[in-house]
């Protein structure tokens, strides 16, 4: 049994930063890839960035390139470093777990409870 636990959510004012951090417990072995999702107010959940278990190949979503960088310090945790906010980036932020995990596809195996991103203008 894999749980993530997300932390580091918050309001801030656009143009500002945010670092989201998502440790995971339990075996990881099968859950190559972990990475980061959201979903906004009445909208599909998205993936944002995803990254493998090597920390060496990571991708994210177009709306987010050159804003936001994932990384994985540790085996078992992950972290979104949110830079140039804007308040279409608000919404509840999820880390997700899986043996594969693509942006375009917001299905995981194991997901966490979330943290909310709230962005003003």
């Amino acid at each position: 049994q894999v749980q993530l636990v997300e932390s580091g959510g918050g309001s801030v004012q656009a143009g500002g930063s945010l670092t989201l951090s998502c440790a995971a417990s339990g075996d990881l072995y099968y859950y190559r890839y972990m990475g980061w999702f959201r979903q906004a107010p009445g909208k599909e959940r998205e993936g944002v960035a995803v990254i493998h278990a090597s920390g060496r190949m990571a991708d994210y979503a177009d709306s987010v390139k050159r804003r936001f960088t994932i990384r994985r310090d540790k085996p078992n945790t992950i972290y979104l470093e949110m830079n140039s906010l804007d308040p279409d980036d608000t919404g509840m932020y999820y880390c997700a777990a899986d043996a594969v995990l693509e942006v375009a596809v917001a299905t995981a195996r194991c997901w966490g409870q979330g943290t909310q991103v709230t962005i003003s203008s």
